[in-house]
């Protein structure tokens, strides 16, 4: 292995781009700031063919839950190559969206992973009695942002969006959701409070299942505006005219907080485990669109937004990667 400039293949899950971001984003600093050579590849049946036929090009793999890490896995069995697998997501998620016929075995297949890996990186607090349990080697770690880009946008990113704005009417205030759109995110309920709030319009940025719904609730509703899958690049430049955020999923470390909260908006978070975490920097709402409706105004009506701000400071993407530079610096 080239201890002075290992290359590193990064196997991801295969999501469309602009969506799950934040492994870029770890690449990049690695590559600017420690010398890695990091190939970032989405997790399919072709890339792991490849990485088995092209072993001679790679020294470490890193592999991101669920599918990356148990693929990552299987590839450094065949190829003799050290692992590291990156645990960003807990099973809880998983098993409360999949049978049980399917969550048993790729909680099985994680724990094998985790035993298996040179170390184990993850982010949740509930998964450590976990991984300690299997891995010889863990580290914790958290999910991060590029908080200057989004706490001062530049200028031109700013005045691209407000020319690709400028046909839209928005209300008085505005709310915007960035991510995925799934049942899991509360796509449907965020949608139904929106008629509950006259004086609001509703952004609404991604790709996923219920794109159909949000296009239709679009067609039918003057104050929702969907814009589809936008270059993350741009995120700030939305953000930018919005003024409160949304994050609906029951989950303290979501990608989409950080950005809001770096940004400068209001948010408006899931009531639940999120709620130790970030304490009364936030509003919370009950999964209800009541609840989601009176919990956006509430948020509207906030006086200032810098503790939050100042709170998301210290999860700046550089500060990730350094766990990440130092994990792979310990693979011999």
């Amino acid at each position: 292995m080239n201890q002075e400039n290992p290359r590193v293949r990064w196997f991801t899950p295969d999501k469309p781009d602009n969506i799950s971001v934040g492994r870029e984003r770890i690449a990049s600093h690695l590559r600017k700031k420690e010398g890695f050579n990091v190939e970032v590849v989405g997790t399919t049946a072709k890339t792991v063919r490849a990485a088995i036929r092209e072993s001679n090009r790679y020294d470490i793999i890193l592999g991101t839950t669920r599918a990356g890490a148990i693929a990552g896995t299987l590839i450094g069995r065949i190829t003799g190559k050290p692992v590291i697998a990156d645990h960003v997501d807990p099973i809880r998620q998983f098993r409360e969206s999949n049978p049980l016929f399917l969550s048993i075995p790729v909680r099985i297949a994680e724990n094998i992973t985790f035993a298996l890996a040179e170390c184990v990186l993850y982010v949740y607090e509930e998964e450590h009695e976990r991984v300690s349990r299997y891995a010889s080697q863990h580290m914790k770690t958290n999910l991060g942002v590029d908080y200057r880009r989004f706490a001062n946008p530049e200028p031109e990113i700013i005045a691209t969006v407000q020319n690709q704005l400028a046909e839209y009417e928005f209300r008085e205030s505005v709310a915007i959701y960035v991510g995925g759109l799934e049942p899991i995110y509360q796509i449907e309920q965020l949608l139904i409070a929106m008629s509950n709030l006259p004086d609001w319009s509703l952004i609404v940025l991604g790709e996923g299942s219920l794109r159909g719904m949000v296009e239709t609730a679009d067609a039918k509703h003057e104050n929702i505006h969907y814009l589809g899958l936008v270059p993350h690049e741009t995120i700030p430049g939305y953000l930018n005219v919005a003024d409160v955020g949304i994050s609906l999923v029951d989950d303290p470390h979501t990608l989409k907080i950080l950005e809001y909260g770096a940004s400068g908006l209001s948010v408006v978070q899931a009531s639940g485990l999120a709620e130790e975490r970030f304490c009364d920097r936030v509003e919370y709402a009950d999964l209800d669109p009541e609840s989601i409706a009176a919990a956006i105004e509430r948020a509207g009506e906030r006086d200032t937004t810098e503790q939050l701000r100042s709170f998301i400071s210290e999860f700046d993407w550089e500060r990730i990667a350094d766990d990440y530079a130092e994990a792979l610096k310990s693979v011999k």
